[in-house]
């Protein structure tokens, strides 16, 4: 059975750290491209970040780079997000995802109707 157990999620205050971990189980890890897309309330679905487990290639958008860092770790079949510096329109329900079959990481915020796999969410909030 497909498990991506999503974890890490929280109430941070402005300017706060908090790392999300993705657990994943029942496929072969260093096949796939995992990331995290967010939904905020009232918002649509958007992309965050990515990483290409086989090579450790990654992508983050915009509003990420700088502040948030993701990273995997082979042996535990997890992926991570470290967000520094978290703003108040960071609050959002954090979703981790794997796919297989993306042409280049930089598509990742349009890829999400192409996910092989999701997890559960968890939900960050930051106070201002």
């Amino acid at each position: 059975e497909v498990q991506l157990q999503a974890s890490g999620g929280g109430l941070v205050q402005a300017g706060g750290s908090l790392t999300l971990s993705c657990a994943a189980s029942g496929f072969t890890f260093d096949d796939y491209v995992l990331g995290w897309f967010r939904q905020a309330p009232g918002r649509e679905r958007e992309g965050v970040s990515c990483i290409r487990i086989s090579d450790g290639t990654t992508y983050w958008e915009d509003f990420a780079e700088g502040r948030f860092t993701i990273s995997s770790d082979s042996a535990k079949n997890t992926v991570y997000l470290t967000m520094n510096n978290l703003k108040p329109e960071d609050t959002a329900v954090y979703y981790c995802a794997a796919v297989q079959g993306i042409p280049q990481l930089s598509m990742w915020k349009w890829w999400g109707y192409g996910m092989d796999y999701w997890g559960e969410g968890t939900l960050v909030t930051v106070s201002s």
